[in-house]
């Protein structure tokens, strides 16, 4: 029989009203218990996507020196393993090792795995997994540094390391001493060795492998310690329980300890990683948004700062560049047979390679017979480059000169050299002169590939300066402001001079 509304009384009807509040409560939070679909995702995929840097090179993850399509590394085989056990295939997704974070959150991959370690700053943005790998840091030096013992020897020297990395967090702390900033693994010993550095803090890993192959270089202190563990978004906490398991697994098995020693890599350290309780990444509270890092007058100076050596270094590229593209312009329409065939060839290479290939090898590749430093060779590598371009530039503003003034210049009694001074060149600059100055704009903008050989300009200053402020839109704003307002009168400039130096107008 059925119980129409009105015959129930209104004390039941509010019991019967909460008891159904109730049953929706708690469905909507088996339901949001339940939300997290991440380990579910993967195993529907079939695939696990993992994520790591392959500039980091040997033992972490490089390409097979016999076979480019085959990645080999001991974090290679922890990745197939690790998605083995949870029922899925591992591929591997390039990423630069910098942007690791970013990238996850943005939802590129599943998991990070590549010498990631453990520091506060991360904890406050990933959930890591346990630790598969322990490490020190070390600090290496010249041979002849010996009475360097430890960081604190090296106050007012220069020490090179990875950014954003547990070596970087360890020398940046340590008073008086100028952090020189790399990309690489293998740069920052170049440097050393060549004297370019005073010091070299990185992992050890690293150090054995590409630091301690060269002679001149040896090992003087152990500065710190750390782990290496898998980092996920905090939110896929399935897929976080699996991976634990599965290196559990890995652990009790034998396997992580089979393949670190296959790697060269087991050491007394790793012991407090496989036996008693496991030892877990540290965890802490929430972050409050309050305790965040935030963007200070420190940082804004920091960012003139990187604007000064933009423009420094912009400007006399440019004035190599113009000079050099004069010459090589010259050579290629005017000289013999040689000058010509050297020009055309200078400028087919310097145009037909990539800048940033060319700094590596004046800087890198040149060491050994030519030692530059970073603003030097900066100077010089993007002035080389683009007197390329600007000898075009003049090659076009040279062949817009009527030829008969040539003609009626040499029939005056002038010589050839002097009717190019006098007569064609002051012609040819007014066409070209747009032109250079649209290049101008584009060197400061070419200028943030110098990054590469460890000078902090504007655009490195603001990936510093976002990874410690843990966010890229405010250090992004203001990087594209600076450049914008440099480049920005020179933009109205070389449209000024567009109109008024165009041929034909008075």
């Amino acid at each position: 029989m059925s119980v129409s509304r009105a015959a129930i009384s209104p004390r039941g009807y509010r019991e019967t009203s909460l008891l159904l509040f109730a049953v929706f409560l708690a469905a909507a939070a088996a339901a949001q218990e339940g939300a997290d679909d991440s380990l579910a995702q993967v195993q529907t995929r079939g695939v696990l996507r993992w994520a790591g840097d392959v500039q980091g090179g040997e033992p972490y993850v490089y390409q097979d020196p016999e076979d480019h399509t085959r990645l080999l590394g001991f974090e290679v085989e922890i990745a197939e393993d690790l998605a083995r056990r949870i029922g899925a295939r591992a591929e591997f997704v390039q990423n630069d090792w910098q942007n690791l974070i970013p990238s996850l959150e943005r939802g590129d991959f599943d998991v990070i795995l590549n010498g990631l370690e453990i520091t506060e700053n991360r904890l406050a943005r990933v959930a890591f997994t346990r630790p598969y790998y322990a490490f020190t840091e070390t600090l290496m030096v010249r041979r002849e540094q010996t009475s360097v013992r430890a960081l604190a020897d090296l106050r007012g020297h220069r020490v090179g390391t990875l950014a954003n990395s547990l070596a970087f967090d360890i020398v940046q702390a340590a008073p008086g001493i100028d952090v020189v900033i790399y990309e690489g693994v293998e740069e920052p010993y170049i440097d050393l060795e060549q004297g370019r550095l005073d010091g070299v803090v990185l992992d050890n890993v690293i150090a054995k492998r590409y630091g301690a192959v060269h002679a001149r270089l040896m090992t003087a202190a152990t500065v710190g310690d750390g782990i290496y563990a898998a980092a996920v978004r905090p939110a896929d906490r399935a897929l976080l329980a699996a991976l634990n398991d599965a290196l559990g697994e890995m652990i009790a098995e034998g396997k992580l300890r089979s393949i670190l020693t296959r790697w060269q890599l087991w050491d007394e350290r790793q012991a407090g990683l496989t036996v008693g309780e496991p030892r877990a990444a540290p965890t802490h509270g929430a972050v409050r948004e309050s305790s965040l890092p935030r963007l200070t007058m420190e940082h804004l100076l920091l960012f003139v700062r990187g604007a000064g050596f933009t423009i420094v270094i912009s400007t006399l590229a440019m004035v190599l560049a113009v000079s050099g593209g004069l010459l090589l312009s010259v050579a290629r329409r005017y000289g013999g047979l040689l000058p010509r065939a050297t020009a055309a060839g200078y400028i087919q290479l310097f145009r037909g390679t990539p800048v940033l290939l060319q700094l590596y090898v004046l800087y890198y590749g040149l060491a050994p017979l030519l030692t530059l430093n970073a603003f030097t060779a900066a100077v010089i590598g993007l002035g080389m480059n683009y007197a390329a371009y600007e000898a075009e530039i003049y090659r076009a503003g040279l062949e817009a000169v009527p030829i008969g003034q040539t003609e009626a210049a040499l029939a005056l009694g002038m010589s050839r050299a002097l009717a190019l001074r006098r007569i064609v060149l002051p012609q040819a600059l007014r066409v070209a002169l747009p032109g250079i100055a649209n290049d101008f704009i584009a060197l400061l903008k070419d200028s943030s590939l110098v990054s590469v050989i460890t000078v902090v300009e504007l655009t490195k200053q603001m990936t510093i300066t976002a990874v410690d402020l843990r966010g890229w839109f405010l250090p992004g704003l203001l990087c594209a402001s600076l450049y914008l307002s440099m480049s920005y009168p020179l933009a109205r400039l070389a449209q000024r001079l567009e109109r008024r130096l165009s041929l034909g107008t008075s």
